[in-house]
């Protein structure tokens, strides 16, 4: 993930929200905490709620002001629950992952030398959020569109939300990502399956078998067939089965045969 993504988290009342903070940036590939003005840390109750991801706790820069967290970043990003009386550029988290992407990419300075932009994604207090002064230092504000009727997000809620699809942006549209670990696999044609997808002379074999079977039990009258095939059809069609699944099937019929058969 980005190394130059740096998570910063407003005095923070309860220390276990910082080991669960930690938690959900390990979880989802950053490393750079920075904590303004906590009110406990170290603490034993943020390192187990850390679980694993002790090593950010141990790597977090503690600061007095918010000027000293956002210090040497292109761009801020405070996350908001609220409206204000004046607009100001607001995004999902979704569009967040993409401007992140386009500030926090290597691109070359004046010098011809390639350098790191680095981007602060800012978290208010646990019971009133960023203060207007702070929103109005960021460059954009991101708002997680939560249900209208309760919109209450726990810090660290909130900020897992945020990496997650920081990360999947990152799988997906940046140079140094891997878009397999973000590829889903719901069937024969997807990557990763253990399966070839089978044919539709395959497919089709299936279900003549499956009619002549249905013809054997009385559940199919040929001669007033309604729509059965037609609709068996568009099931198996639908369903894009693998060579097994269809061999599965077709066993199961023999044997249903056989059964009939031995009556």
């Amino acid at each position: 993930m980005y190394s130059n993504v740096r998570i910063v988290m407003m005095n923070t009342s309860h220390p276990g929200n910082i080991g669960a903070v930690a938690r959900a940036m390990k979880n989802m590939g950053l490393g750079e905490l920075c904590l303004v003005s906590p009110k406990s840390f170290p603490d034993i109750v943020a390192e187990r709620r850390a679980a694993g991801a002790k090593d950010i706790l141990a790597n977090a820069r503690v600061v007095d002001t918010f000027d000293e967290a956002i210090e040497g970043c292109v761009s801020v990003i405070g996350a908001s629950a609220r409206g204000r009386k004046i607009p100001w550029p607001v995004m999902n988290p979704r569009d967040c992952a993409a401007k992140v992407r386009e500030f926090a990419s290597l691109s070359s300075g004046d010098t011809g030398q390639t350098h790191q932009n680095t981007v602060a994604i800012v978290l208010g207090r646990e019971d009133r959020g960023l203060s207007n002064d702070e929103l109005q230092r960021c460059n954009y504000h991101v708002h997680i569109p939560t249900n209208p009727e309760y919109g209450s997000l726990n810090v660290a809620m909130a900020l897992q939300v945020l990496a997650y699809e920081l990360r999947m942006d990152y799988l997906l549209y940046s140079s140094m990502g891997d878009a397999s670990q973000a590829a889903c696999t719901l069937s024969p044609e997807d990557s990763g399956w253990d399966e070839a997808l089978a044919t539709s002379d395959e497919v089709e074999g299936l279900i003549g078998h499956l009619e002549n079977v249905m013809t054997k039990t009385d559940f199919f009258d040929p001669d007033n067939p309604r729509q059965l095939i037609p609709r068996l059809r568009r099931l198996f069609q639908r369903s894009r089965m693998d060579k097994i699944e269809v061999n599965i099937m077709r066993g199961f019929l023999n044997t249903v045969v056989k059964g009939i058969s031995a009556k």
